[in-house]
């Protein structure tokens, strides 16, 4: 859905929002830390903000926050049993809403020191992200996104989900296109200036496949083994895109 400059600027503003409190929640990610406090944490940044969750009641999800650790990929939910080690991973996925606009963004942090791999896994989730956005211009299609981001992925030596994606974001949590995170260039819809979409590969460590726990929503590898996710709202443009959901700093 192409966006006035009306729209843009309260979504602009909302993306912001969204950024400052994925990275000050990044901050507070060490070991014997748990997830549910990191949401209550994150609980209060919102009314700081003067925003509310977009995630939280959305088809019935139970949290503010989705807070994903070491195999989860995505929809972890938020509790005090979850307790952060050293080298565990854990991915934080924010959505707010801010006077009827909406940011999504986010990314995987650690706890304590990890891995080489699982370091590496999470740069190759933060550099399929850059691929993807690299895309992200008025003319191409959405398997332009798609493409990069699968490539990008793949010759990381690296496996990326297919049953979660992408998708428009703005004026709700989830819009027209899907932005699926392999396919092929030249295919699926035209992407517009002007357009907000949200892009965010998921990078498992071993297989791509994925099942979803009993309590409906947590997302996790089959195979047990890690999973990155990253994420950022975007502005399609004439030439480039504009990453509206990027730190501010650094």
């Amino acid at each position: 859905m192409v966006k006035t400059p009306q729209q843009i600027e309260g979504i602009r503003r909302a993306c912001r929002i969204c950024r400052r409190i994925l990275d000050r929640l990044g901050q507070m990610v060490r070991p014997g830390i748990s997830t549910e406090e990191l949401a209550r944490a994150g609980e209060q940044m919102l009314a700081e903000e003067k925003v509310v969750s977009a995630f939280r009641g959305y088809r019935g999800y139970p949290s503010a926050f989705c807070l994903s650790v070491n195999e989860e990929v995505v929809h972890g939910i938020p509790g005090p049993g979850k307790v952060l080690a050293s080298g565990d991973i854990v991915g934080i996925d924010v959505g707010v809403i801010c006077d009827g606009f909406y940011g999504d963004c986010a990314d995987t942090f650690c706890a304590g020191e990890v891995s080489a791999v699982h370091a590496r896994l999470i740069e190759a989730a933060r550099g399929a992200l850059a691929a993807g956005i690299s895309q992200a211009v008025a003319g191409n299609r959405v398997g332009d996104i798609s493409a990069a981001v699968q490539s990008f992925v793949e010759a990381a030596g690296f496996s990326v989900v297919r049953q979660f994606a992408g998708h428009g974001v703005g004026c709700e949590l989830h819009e027209p296109p899907e932005i699926p995170n392999f396919g092929k260039k030249g295919t699926g819809p035209v992407l517009r200036e002007n357009m907000t979409i949200a892009i965010e590969p998921m990078v498992n460590e071993g297989s791509r496949k994925v099942r979803i726990l009993e309590d409906g929503w947590t997302a996790v590898t089959e195979d047990g083994r890690y999973s990155a996710h990253s994420e950022h709202t975007v502005l399609v443009g004439r030439t480039a895109a504009e990453v509206l959901t990027q730190a501010e700093y650094g």
